[in-house]
């Protein structure tokens, strides 16, 4: 079954052909570690951790980067703010966002490359700029030219007069262009910096990647995929930083974009103050309906976020999970199942996560009514290939019980037993009215009665 992706450089969907199918690079934008990345920050990882796993599924190597910026202008004033050095600030939210994501069930990559580990690269590939041509000393700053380039805006599929028209590119008396971008700054003594041939300083953001890239992929990768508000000016400065200073090679064979994330139909910004931050929100809900959330709409659209919808994806995973609880007495093998084909199908779709819920939820459906071995492992398989129902049924049920008293409720569930068997149906009604008040949802069946604690 072959894998079709959208190609935002060729705009079009074409059947995915790596390189070398023994070896399939993908490189992924990573966080700036200066804070809590919002939700939206989440989307990539979620998105592009299900099609990594689809990739391995097909291919027998995949090698998978996904970076670490650490040396940026927001992580310095971070740093200058709270009076730290900047390794204090960098170490302790690439923790954070390595339990978060790890929280959401994404895989961690197989590289994990830092900029700050990488300034020999880095300074190695400006040095081949400007001996060919295409960069140029200013001011302390090295510039990448961007009229050097023919092809700069080929990815975007605007010229450039257009493109900078549209940006926020900083216009200093030191460029020959306003579109030329920084690829070396200098440091003053109070910000960190290292040495090079253009005298103290630190590498500009998109020089970071392009090197990793080409350090841990090779000259040319078969996938790097962001969000769409990377696509300018970052992938395009990548696309001629690399390709120039690689002697003209192509650096990615397919471009992947994500949409971004508006919440309640509004754009997320801090100026709006609607920025949702993943760690508080993991806070809030369990991990998994973030997940399921994330997944729901395709990709490549925006997504809209909303406290209702949230709740709509835990109601959902209730469902599903409610099957699986009812048929805890199915056994199924060790061994991991295929993904079902029509999940796998709609997988190999350009990524088409909305097509492959409705089929998970047809397969839960399908285990309901048929309660046996092949319905329940099917289940499990489909879901696996989403990163969805990787916990038991009871301690999905359970979220939060810490915060109820246990023995309170089963006392509660004692009597109403009780009240129901002597057809006191009035005291049985108050007293769920009073698990209710609790948190405590109850479900009555000939098995008996079960109960659970609301989603907040």
């Amino acid at each position: 079954m072959p894998i079709s992706l959208y190609n935002s450089l060729t705009r079009r969907t074409e059947v995915f052909a790596p390189g070398d199918p023994g070896r399939v690079t993908m490189y992924l934008c990573g966080p700036t570690v200066y804070n809590y990345v919002h939700i939206g920050n989440a989307r990539g990882p979620v998105v592009f951790d299900v099609l990594v796993q689809l990739l391995r599924r097909h291919y027998p190597q995949v090698v998978y980067a996904r970076n670490i910026t650490d040396i940026d202008d927001k992580i310095n004033a971070a740093a200058q703010q709270q009076g730290v050095p900047i390794g204090a600030i960098t170490r302790r939210f690439t923790q954070v966002y390595h339990e978060d994501m790890a929280a959401l069930g994404v895989a961690a990559p197989d590289i994990e490359p830092q900029a700050t580990g990488h300034i020999g690269p880095i300074v190695d590939m400006i040095g081949h700029l400007l001996e060919h041509g295409h960069a140029y000393v200013s001011a302390g700053h090295v510039l990448f030219a961007v009229a050097s380039f023919a092809q700069y805006g080929a990815l975007s599929g605007r010229d450039t007069e257009e493109l900078l028209a549209g940006s926020r590119i900083e216009v200093a008396d030191y460029k020959r262009d306003p579109g030329d971008f920084v690829l070396w700054k200098p440091s003053p003594p109070e910000l960190p910096g290292w040495n090079s041939p253009w005298g103290r300083g630190r590498p500009g953001w998109h020089i970071e990647c392009s090197a990793m890239s080409a350090a841990h992929l090779g000259q040319t990768i078969d996938i790097h995929a962001g969000g769409i508000d990377l696509l300018f000016p970052h992938h395009e400065n990548e696309i001629a930083q690399s390709t120039c200073a690689h002697g003209g090679q192509l650096f990615a064979r397919w471009w992947l974009h994500n949409g971004m994330l508006t919440f309640d139909g509004r754009k997320m910004s801090k100026s709006l103050g609607n920025v949702l931050v993943l760690h508080e929100l993991l806070q809030q809900y369990p991990a998994e309906a973030l997940r399921l959330r994330l997944l729901s709409g395709h990709y490549r659209q925006p997504l809209d976020w909303s406290e209702a919808a949230v709740r709509q994806a835990m109601a959902t995973l209730d469902g599903w999970y409610r099957v699986l609880r009812d048929m805890h007495e199915v056994g199924v093998p060790e061994h991991v199942a295929p993904v079902p084909e029509r999940i796998e199908s709609a997988l190999c779709d350009d990524l088409n996560t909305p097509q492959a819920l409705a089929e998970l939820a047809e397969l839960a459906d399908r285990a309901r009514r048929d309660h046996n071995v092949a319905a329940k492992a099917g289940l499990l398989a489909g879901a696996a290939a989403l990163g969805l129902l990787r916990q038991a049924p009871r301690d999905w049920f359970r979220h939060g019980e810490s915060e109820v008293d246990t023995a309170h409720v089963e006392a509660l569930l004692r009597q109403r037993r009780e009240a129901r068997e002597h057809r006191d149906f009035a005291r049985a009604d108050a007293l769920r009215d009073e698990l209710h008040a609790l948190g405590v949802v109850i479900e009555d069946s000939a098995e008996g009665t079960r109960w659970s604690i609301a989603k907040p």
